[in-house]
Order: structure tokens, then C-alpha cells, then sequence
């Protein structure tokens, strides 16, 4: 008994008891999470793989001369029931899986590849967009018309379109096994991470740990069934806390090689042959499209355009960095020296000693400061901003389910008007079947084109879960990254576009990180401390002393924050950059690039190349973890627009930001879209400024 045949194009022609079936009648058109089971995703993919097969086919058939309207916008159309199925399933595998949803992933990575090269290499399908796109000058075209005609005439070019048959069999062959390598690698992180604890048992190993600390590796001891110890886990809301104030240096030493080391044990959860076929996969796909790397070929699309432009700006912040870090280290060891450690500073030793030195100078304490942090305040602080730069509205759904019982849900509002923006999802507790990091995702993206259609987003975060009963209480670190994704949440929430495939975050990546770095900016201001950050116990606000501490110590440690970052987008950009990569021992390339970079002994990167999900899970951030700092040169530079006009929520400014940023996602060309907020083009001048490391 199949449904009936249903008019909503996202609909599959499935059993009535898979959710896939039918359009979905819950309030905002909400995932129905409590129905849907991993049997029914396998059944739903192949209905929709199907069914977007068929749309292309008769795109491809349609007898009449190729238009914008019969093959641009029909391929926009096309493949709704397709993204909602993988809208679902692709958020329950990074923020909530399980080893069926695993498997199906595992399955599916190679199967989808092969749908888009399939699509993206159709000679026919192609033709018809060449044909378009060839004419464009004469179709009477507005901006954003003309600017997703150029998007998707080169997405078919960097996808294979204009190769022969013999190179375009070698390039899908070569997506595939990349699709199933990153989903593999992924895995095999996640995998590292869940399983491992340090199960502390004694009460001399919990020395120097904090109230707040010990309360969270207490509750994640007992979620691994281990009443009444402490666990260190591998999440960072644990493991960083853990280094910066355990006195216990064997522990410290224990959990950091545990931490360092994800994806490089030998067995089934090992990494390094996986890096090692990646990297050579993606020169020869390079190579196939014409580039001479892959670095070229991935920045050829993006606001940098060349390695030599990005490695110009890596380098421009490394050697001030690594100079700052040298004399960070000097500190930190005579500190310890002081203390009767007469060893080198290890990478196990730096968060520890840094914490005292900042104590020493500037009398900052991360245990006093965090109970001002609450996390239910941090995430009204947020929406606050976003209300007065944008003019938002949030009210907390209650009575609309999440797909695990910590995510919370809130209907975005216009203040004004009362009109609908679209749903944001909260998801911030850490737990093992949620992999590690924090990002943003959309379960539905933004779009007008066949009627409006308002986002349904999800910001994910990995900090640690109080005892029952008490408040969240985060770090310093840890606002900052709910502010940063809920900038990046903005950017899809804001979305302001006719055509989905420009919607929101589908920006080039170097300029992706702009609206979620810049958005951090408020949280450090006095006007959001002072309302927002309320001791825990007290309720009294944060004194104003403790606040010019916090801006007084915003550059400590950043020779090592930068170094540490700075080391990760080197070596990606190394990695990508070599023509010849066959035979490549993965580690001994990291070693040898640290090497001539001449990486501090007592600093790691902060992504080492078997655990660097950002670059190996997938194609986003390869030879490109560049981009967080080429948007911060953007960032540091934009916020001054507000700092300029005296008002860090000037309206006029945050009129423009709203109109050329966040609101317009690719509706331009990203140089363009920056100038026409700011006036111009930024210089690095306030990245180096707002990191301390200027001359």
C-alpha cells in the first residue's frame, strides 16, 4: 500500500508509515524526529535519488529551446524531495547517530556521489545550461538571475562537464571513493572519541580541579556507567579545562596524547592510509580539471583565487605569531621553574601554566569568571543582539520536539511586524553520539522560487552538561563559539534570496566565516557583558573590573592561539599544494612541514592530520582552513565600521551589514558584496591589531 500520489514535491511514493511519504503537517513543516527511524531513511533515499533522476530527465527531454526558466530554474526546482531526506539525515549523523544510521552512511556516501556526477557530467544536461548560459547577454536577466546562471554554468565545468568520456568515468570513480573515504574517516574519529575516558577514581588525581569541572566529569563518568568517579573525555569542554588546571602533569600528559592522537591508533579506526589516498585523489581530480593541484583548483573558486595568495597571509601572521609564542614559552617556563619543574614545557604543560600567568598578570580566574557565564544567559545575549542589530524576535517553542531531548526550539520573528523568519534549534550539550566541534547546519534552506520557503537552522555545540538541577556554566571560549555559530546561524536565518542554491551560508568558503566571527564581536562588548552576564548564585551582574580584566587579557596567549591554528593551515595547504603526492607518509609530511615552518616544540596544531575532520570528513575546508583567518582580516576590519560610527549597534550600519552580508548569501561576488558594506576592501592591519601581533 503505497501513499496516495502526492502534489508536494518534496513527497516520495512510499508505504504510508514512512514519514518520507507525505508532506509534513507539523507546525512549520518541523521534522517529525519522533516518527522517523533509520529504517525508513534508506527506502527514502532511494525514492528520492529516483524521483531527482527523473526531474533531470525530463529537464533534458523538455523539447523547447533551452531558457532560464526551462533549465536554470527547472534544475533548482528539481531534487526537493532529495534534500529534505538528506537535510534530516545528514544533521542525525554528526549531532545524534548511532551504528544503523552509521551503516546507512557508509552505504549511501558512494551512492549519492554517484547521482551528482551522474547530473553534474551529463552531456546533455549541460548543453542545455551552455546554451543558456552562451545567450545570457541577450535573456534580460536581473543580478541574481545572471549571477546563479554564472554559479551554475561553473559548477558543471569544475564538476567534469567538459571532459571526455574516458576522464569523466576517472572523475566519478574518483568522487566516489573521496565520499566514502570522508565519511570513513569521520567515523573513525567519532569512534576514537566516544570510546575513550579516563576514569579517575582516586582524590588525589583530582587535584587543582575546579567545582565546576569536577561536577562535569562526574556526570559524564556516570553517563559511561561509572557512579561516583570522574571522567575525562575527549570532548573539549572537558579535556581543555582538564589541562588548564589539573596539577597532576602524568594525567595531563595521559589525556593530551589521547586527545592528540584520534585517528593515528593502529586497527580499525586508523586514519593515516585513509589521508594518504585523499590527498593523492584529489591531485589527480585536480589534474584531470585542468589545475595543477588541488589547492589551485578548490581556490580558484574562492575570494583568495591562489595558493600563493593564501600562504602570503598565513605567513604574514606566523612569524609575528611563533615570535610572540617563543616569548609566551620563556614565561610559561620560568613560572614553572619556580614551581621546581625544571623540564621543557610540554604541549600537556602550556594550558596549565598559561592559566597562571594569566592569573599573575592580569588576576583573571576562569573558575571565578565562569559562573558569570550561564549558558541560558549567554544564548539571551545573543538573541538580544540579534534583535537590536536586526530587529529579531525569539520565542521558545516548548511544545515542539527536537531529535534528542537536549535540543530546544525557537520561532524567529520580525519585532515589528510579527512576521515569520524561520525556526533556530539549539543543540549545545555534549554526548558520544554527537561528533566533536561545534558548527551550524539547516534542516531546510531559504528560498522564494515556487513560493516562500523560511529556514529551519541548527546550531550544534559540544559543552559540558551540568548536574541536574544547576545551571550550564560555560568559558570564556565557549561563549565566544555560541556566539560564532549563531552568527553563522544569522547568515541562514537572514537569508533574503529567490533561488536556494545561493540561499544563506552557500557562500565561497573564505567569506563563509565572516558573519559568525564578526557576530563574536558583540559578546565581548560592555553593553552585552553588563546586561547579560549574572553570577549564578548572586544574580549581581559582572563587576566592570572583571570586565577590563577580560579585554586587558584578550591578546594573552594568542602567540600560541595563532601559532596552534595558524601550524593546522600550513600543513592543509601543504598537503594540497603537492603535485605528486603518491606514496605519502602522512605523519612524516606533517612532521617535515612542521619542521621547516620551525613549529614550537611545546605547541601541537590544533587539528593534527589524523583527527582534522574540517579538511578529511569532507571536501569543505580542504585546502581551505585558511578561510577562518582571511575572514577575520573581514571581521576585525568590519566591526571597526561600528566602533567608527560610535555605537556598536548603530542602525545605519547594521543596515548595510544586514543587507550586503547576511541577508544576500551568494547573491554576489563576495569582494564585492564586503566593499558595498564597508566601502572598500580590507588590509590585514586589524587582524594583526586585534591579535596583539602588530609592530
Amino acid at each position: 500500500m503505497t501513499a496516495p500520489e502526492a502534489t508536494a514535491p518534496e513527497a516520495l511514493d512510499l508505504p504510508e508509515s514512512n514519514p518520507f511519504s507525505r508532506a509534513w503537517e507539523t507546525p512549520f513543516k518541523l521534522p517529525p524526529f519522533a516518527e522517523i527511524a533509520p529504517e525508513h531513511i534508506r527506502p527514502a533515499f532511494d525514492a528520492a535519488l529516483a524521483k531527482h533522476k527523473a526531474e533531470i530527465a525530463s529537464i533534458i527531454a523538455e523539447p523547447a529551446k533551452p531558457d532560464f526558466a526551462n533549465t536554470i530554474e527547472a534544475m533548482e526546482q528539481a531534487g526537493r524531495a532529495l534534500s529534505r531526506v538528506g537535510g534530516v539525515f545528514y544533521n542525525l549523523t554528526g549531532a545524534h547517530t548511532n551504528e544503523a544510521l552509521q551503516a546507512i552512511e557508509r552505504e549511501m556516501s558512494p551512492i549519492t556521489s554517484r547521482h551528482w556526477s551522474a547530473i553534474m557530467m551529463d552531456a546533455g544536461l549541460f548543453a542545455r545550461v551552455e546554451r543558456v548560459y552562451e545567450r545570457r547577454e541577450a535573456l534580460h536577466l536581473d543580478a541574481e538571475q545572471l549571477r546563479l546562471l554564472e554559479r551554475s554554468y561553473k559548477g558543471f565545468v569544475r564538476s567534469g562537464a567538459r571532459l571526455g568520456p574516458g576522464d569523466k568515468t576517472r572523475l566519478a570513480a574518483i568522487n566516489e571513493r573521496l565520499a566514502a573515504l570522508g565519511t570513513q574517516f569521520s567515523q573513525n574519529v567519532l569512534k576514537d572519541e566516544s570510546s575513550y575516558a579516563l576514569i579517575l577514581d582516586e582524590e588525589a588525581k583530582l587535584a587543582g580541579l575546579p567545582p565546576f569541572l569536577l561536577a562535569a566529569m562526574a556526570r559524564a563518568a556516570a553517563d559511561r556507567g561509572q557512579e561516583g568517579k570522574h571522567a575525562v573525555t575527549l570532548s573539549r569542554s572537558i579535556i581543555e579545562p582538564f589541562l588548564t588546571f589539573s596539577t597532576r602533569r602524568d594525567l595531563r600528559e595521559e589525556a593530551f596524547i589521547a586527545w592528540s592522537k584520534r585517528g593515528e591508533h593502529a586497527g580499525k579506526t586508523d586514519n593515516r592510509a585513509i589521508v594518504a589516498e585523499m590527498v593523492a585523489l584529489r591531485a589527480e581530480k585536480a589534474k584531470l580539471l585542468g589545475f595543477r593541484t588541488f589547492a589551485h583548483f578548490k581556490l580558484d573558486d574562492c575570494m583568495a583565487k591562489t595558493p600563493e595568495n593564501v600562504r602570503e597571509l598565513l605567513e604574514l601572521v606566523w612569524k609575528p605569531a611563533k615570535a610572540r609564542a617563543a616569548e609566551e614559552a620563556a614565561n610559561l617556563a620560568a613560572l614553572a621553574q619556580g614551581e621546581g619543574e625544571n623540564g621543557p614545557i610540554r604541549p600537556w604543560d602550556w594550558r596549565h601554566y598559561a592559566e597562571k600567568v594569566r592569573q599573575q598578570t592580569y588576576a583573571l580566574d576562569e573558575a571565578v569568571l565562569k559562573p558569570y557565564l550561564q549558558l541560558d544567559r549567554i544564548i539571551a545575549a545573543a538573541f538580544d543582539t540579534a534583535g537590536k542589530l536586526f530587529g529579531l524576535a525569539f520565542e521558545e517553542m516548548t511544545d515542539l520536539a527536537g531529535y534528542h531531548p537536549d535540543v530546544r526550539i525557537w520561532e524567529v520573528k520580525e519585532a515589528r511586524s510579527g512576521r515569520h523568519i524561520g525556526l533556530f534549534l539549539g543543540d549545545y550539550f555534549a554526548r558520544s553520539s554527537k561528533r566533536s566541534g561545534a558548527w551550524m547546519s539547516a534542516f531546510r534552506g531559504q528560498r522564494k522560487l515556487g513560493g516562500e520557503v523560511r529556514p529551519i537552522i541548527v546550531n550544534v555545540c559540544n559543552f559540558a552538561k551540568p548536574e541536574e538541577g544547576k545551571p550550564a556554566l560555560l568559558s570564556l571560549d565557549d561563549a565566544r563559539t555560541l556566539f560564532h555559530e549563531f552568527g553563522h546561524a544569522l547568515h541562514g536565518l537572514l537569508s533574503d534570496v529567490t533561488y536556494g542554491s545561493l540561499a544563506g551560508t552557500s557562500v565561497s568558503r573564505d567569506f563563509v566565516e565572516l558573519p559568525s566571527q564578526l557576530y563574536e564581536h558583540w559578546f565581548m562588548t560592555e553593553e552585552v557583558m553588563q546586561r547579560f552576564c549574572l553570577h549564578a548564585e548572586t544574580g549581581e551582574p559582572i563587576p566592570q573590573a572583571l570586565i577590563d580584566k577580560i579585554r586587558q587579557a584578550q591578546t594573552f596567549n594568542q602567540g600560541f592561539a595563532t601559532v596552534e591554528y595558524t601550524s593546522s593551515a600550513l600543513v592543509d595547504l601543504a598537503f594540497h599544494s603537492l603535485e605528486k603526492p603518491e606514496g605519502l607518509d602522512p605523519l612524516a609530511f606533517e612532521a617535515a612541514e612542521l619542521a621547516r615552518l620551525g613549529m614550537p616544540a611545546e605547541i601541537t596544531m590544533r587539528h593534527r592530520t589524523p583527527h582534522f575532520t574540517h579538511v578529511f570528513s569532507g571536501d569543505g575546508y580542504s585546502a581551505g582552513y585558511y578561510s577562518y583567518l582571511w575572514s577575520e582580516v573581514m571581521d576585525a576590519d568590519a566591526f571597526n565600521a561600528f566602533i567608527e560610527a560610535g555605537d556598536v549597534f548603530a542602525p545605519e550600519v547594521a543596515g548595510k551589514l544586514k543587507r550586503y552580508i547576511y541577508s544576500a548569501g551568494d547573491t554576489r561576488d563576495a569582494a564585492e558584496a564586503y566593499t558595498l558594506f564597508r566601502g572598500r576592501l580590507p588590509t590585514p592591519d586589524a587582524l594583526l591589531e586585534k591579535r596583539g601581533l602588530a609592530a
